[in-house]
């Protein structure tokens, strides 16, 4: 077995390893947001600024920065005055847009029962949920 299929095994030293580092790539508070404002074609530093409400410079900035290191976005810039940088997505993060799609789809579903049940912990109403409270799946 070589280096590849021990990574890939189901009980192989990497099998919690890559869900865990996928999940890392898309998992912090902006990423997400980032590549569906993207989604739509290139777009300008100043453009994603506005479309985002609420990311700072500095939170922008680091998210395109770590972006572009995992290959999901490209950055592309002019040689003009003033610099001219636009941003886009690579086919590789195309390939994210359906799932952080579902994900959406998932917490228009579903997020008001999270709501209901965080406001029920902080309550001190501790209600297991059952499979049959739970609402059906899709």
């Amino acid at each position: 077995m070589d280096d590849m299929e021990r990574r890939h095994a189901p009980n192989g030293p990497g099998a919690q390893c890559l869900p865990r580092q996928a999940l890392d790539l898309i998992g912090d508070r902006w990423t997400m947001i980032v590549i569906k404002a993207l989604a739509d074609g290139i777009q300008r530093y100043g453009e994603l600024r506005r479309d985002i409400g609420g990311i700072s410079q500095k939170m922008l900035t680091q998210t395109l920065r770590s972006l572009e290191r995992d290959g999901l976005v490209l950055r592309t810039v002019y040689p003009v005055v003033p610099p001219k940088v636009e941003y886009t997505l690579t086919p590789l993060g195309e390939t994210l847009l359906e799932p952080l799609a579902a994900i959406g789809a998932w917490a228009d579903c579903h997020m008001d029962e999270v709501v209901q049940a965080r406001q029920r912990m902080e309550d001190g109403v501790r209600q297991p949920v059952t499979r049959a409270m739970a609402s059906p799946r899709p």
